[in-house]
């Protein structure tokens, strides 16, 4: 008899979410993780960690920028890094100790190393091999690596996101490369804190692939904050001192190579999905072009009782996503049915102000050759963004002219990355954007703007 039902490898968003969920639905469930600490890269070198030093250092902003104007008069807060980066691994360490919870609650085992995978039904950790019925592989991704950059986070001067979390000191100058949402995240916290951020980006815009309104707003928004773009600048190299670093590039409209000298350069390339050591190419799993683990509909790969989720597989690498395939996952081996809706998965990028999408954007719909309707709302015209100073941005709806359904979504302002919600319920219920203008929205809230936003889908908003 199999050991357990169900052997989970990675302990990550998708990997302990699909252990809880597989565990309450009466599966025999272990989890394998080789850090530590439970939570994956999201807890432990993501998400939660940035989160934490974007808000300290908002905070500072916020000191040194808009007190006085509001009557709170006195000294800057000075910055103590050192206790800023203890306050950061005091949240980290908060939230994996929550997931160690769960999974003894949950009566979830917890299989500490490395695993591989011998055979199908089959799990190695260590010296010990355990049977199960079902593996699920949610082994994450890694920071994308760039020709010509080698990453030392240990030097802390040519580092990836992982090393940007733990610098010794902070620096007086940093080149970004890439301006995707790692890149500006952790680029307007060190921006924050004094130093002068550059941010290199091969494409023409930032956060490529979003909302073109958007992109454009964000950038100049940033700019007002202090980050410095150099757009369509293709990084050919870095060079590092014991102290320094260089970086050069080459534009992509011509001309002769660039050099900027830095203190520390961030490589925010992107992320890989990674499977290293599992054995999948002995145990015959099909791959995709791109690295990632092929499955089908329902997240089985074609090894029978092996099956993937996460970053490891095709899709956009949210840790929200992540959980959701877990839980769908989950689903599907106690036998129900699981569902994930690819076409309302949100997407935030946590600076100030945040941005937040879902759905289709504009220009995809319209290359596409379908017609649509747009609502803006600016939250200029919205009372509660205005008396808090946070009055950029916009709230921008996109419909069906025909059926007005909601089929797209962006918000750059405040709280954007919660607002987000309000619409992803709203097309999981096909609802349209009459739906929303007809629901009362309490005053005053940011929300407002998106009943506006739908209002001028319409006949138009109130307060505009």
């Amino acid at each position: 008899m199999s050991q357990y039902d169900v052997i989970i490898i990675g302990a990550g968003p998708g990997g302990y979410v699909s252990a809880v969920r597989c565990a309450q639905l009466g599966l025999k469930t272990a989890i394998v993780e080789g850090r530590e600490t439970l939570g994956g890269t999201c807890l432990n070198v993501g998400c939660i960690p940035s989160k934490a030093l974007l808000h300290a250092t908002h905070l500072l902003h916020e000191a040194e920028h808009n007190f006085a104007g509001m009557g709170l008069k006195g000294k800057s807060p000075s910055v103590d890094w050192k206790q800023m980066l203890s306050y950061k691994e005091d949240v980290i360490g908060q939230n994996t100790g929550g997931i160690e919870f769960l999974m003894k609650k949950n009566k979830i085992d917890w299989l500490k190393g490395w695993a591989s995978i011998p055979a199908a039904g089959k799990v190695q950790v260590g010296d010990t091999t355990y049977d199960t019925k079902n593996i699920v592989i949610a082994s994450g991704s890694v920071p994308s690596s760039l020709p010509g950059v080698e990453v030392d986070n240990d030097k802390g001067i040519v580092v990836d996101s992982t090393g940007a979390l733990a610098l010794g000191k902070i620096p007086k100058k940093m080149v970004v490369i890439g301006a995707g949402v790692i890149g500006l995240e952790l680029g307007s916290v060190y921006a924050r804190l004094g130093a002068e951020v550059t941010v290199v980006e091969y494409m023409d815009a930032v956060c490529p692939g979003m909302d073109k309104d958007v992109q454009r707003s964000f950038k100049k928004i940033l700019e007002k904050q202090g980050l410095n773009f150099i757009m369509g600048a293709a990084v050919k190299g870095t060079e590092a001192t014991k102290s320094k670093a260089k970086v050069t590039y080459a534009p992509k409209a011509g001309g002769d190579d660039v050099v900027i000298d830095a203190d520390v350069v961030l490589v925010a390339t992107g992320r890989k999905p990674f499977a290293e050591g599992l054995g999948l190419d002995a145990l015959g799993v099909k791959m995709t072009e791109r690295g990632q683990v092929a499955v089908d509909g329902h997240w089985a790969t074609n090894v029978p009782g092996v099956y993937a989720i996460g970053d490891v597989i095709e899709g956009p690498m949210l840790a929200h996503k992540a959980e959701d395939e877990g839980m769908a996952v989950a689903e599907v081996l106690a036998g129900k049915h699981g569902h994930v809706n690819y076409s309302v998965i949100p997407g935030v990028v946590y600076t100030t102000p945040e941005v937040a999408t879902v759905g289709q954007t504009e220009d995809a719909l319209k290359a596409e050759g379908r017609k649509v309707k747009v609502g803006k709302f600016s939250f200029m015209g919205n009372g509660r963004a205005k008396a808090v100073g946070q009055a950029d941005g916009f709230v921008k709806l996109i419909a069906d002219p025909e059926t007005d359904r909601i089929l797209g979504a962006a918000i750059i302002g405040p709280a954007a990355g919660d607002m987000i919600h309000e619409i992803c319920v709203a097309m999981e219920f096909g609802a349209s954007a009459q739906d929303i203008a007809l629901t009362c929205h309490a005053h005053p809230t940011y929300s407002e703007a998106v009943r506006e936003a739908a209002l001028a889908l319409g006949d138009g908003p109130i307060h505009a």
